[in-house]
């Protein structure tokens, strides 16, 4: 940590007054507050896991610095290790050695053969209108299915807890570089027929959902905790990206401590 003195803080307008003690702790320890997040070795979001997932996606997903999460709920999350008003936690971190880096997989999302685009937790894709959604899905070359339904999550294994878990999809261990695919109300019967649960996909295997134009060509794509609004979209591939976003994390807090604290 010593050779990353350059900090820069993500928030909120509203809550400018109540960083100011932060940043004076942060000097005080010889940190360097700059102003560009580009000139940055160390983000820090303010807020909740939305505010966390906003900064890395603000920021460029960015590879050369280690990004950290501190809460103002009063409580952890799970991008979040640090309590606002904990300065002595904060403290200890810094001058005990307390800290470790983490990695996170990140996804990357191509549509229609043209931008990519990067989500840290997960990617949706489903229906603008009130009616069935048709994609035939690809696993690599391998025609698997044609899914009817609401729509399809592909989460991260630390998006895992998010969105995903929601629809009952599994908690995956973030040491697994994988992808996990979940369905939205799933349409099986006599005649349709999917899966019907969520799969793993190996981190070397790539995705592809290819949108049937059944009177709906404009799907809702969400990235993170943002939507993305395309017309005529067709073509969608999703793979493991070469990216891994670097997070500051204390010792005593894995993700499955933090799983435990916030689910059990």
């Amino acid at each position: 940590m010593n050779d990353r003195r350059n900090l820069y803080f993500f928030y909120h307008d509203d809550l400018r007054n109540q960083i100011t003690p932060l940043i004076d702790l942060a000097k005080r320890y010889g940190f360097h507050i700059v102003e560009h997040p580009q000139e940055a070795n160390i983000i820090v979001s303010i807020g909740g896991d939305g505010t966390f997932l906003q900064a890395v996606r603000k920021t460029g997903f960015r590879q050369d610095c280690l990004y950290a999460g501190i809460s103002t709920t009063g409580k952890l999350s799970m991008y979040c290790d640090f309590d606002l008003h904990d300065h002595s936690k904060m403290i200890d971190a810094m001058t005990k050695e307390q800290i470790e880096v983490r990695r996170y997989p990140v996804i990357d999302v191509t549509v229609d053969h043209g931008t990519t685009f990067h989500c840290l937790n997960e990617f949706s894709i489903r229906s603008s209108i009130i009616k069935t959604f048709v994609m035939d899905v690809f696993i690599d070359q391998l025609h698997f299915e044609t899914f009817r339904g609401d729509g399809m999550i592909i989460s991260t294994p630390t998006g895992s807890t998010a969105y995903n878990k929601s629809v009952n999809g599994a908690v995956v261990d973030p040491l697994l570089p994988c992808l996990q695919v979940s369905e939205l109300a799933s349409l099986n019967n006599n005649r349709y027929r999917t899966l019907g649960s969520s799969f793993i996909l190996s981190g070397d295997r790539q995705l592809t959902l290819k949108i049937v134009p059944e009177g709906s060509t404009y799907p809702t794509m969400g990235m993170d905790n943002e939507a993305l609004s395309l017309q005529h979209v067709e073509h969608v591939e999703i793979k493991l990206s070469d990216k891994k976003i670097k997070t500051v994390k204390l010792k005593d807090n894995s993700f499955w401590e933090k799983v435990k604290r916030i689910f059990l």
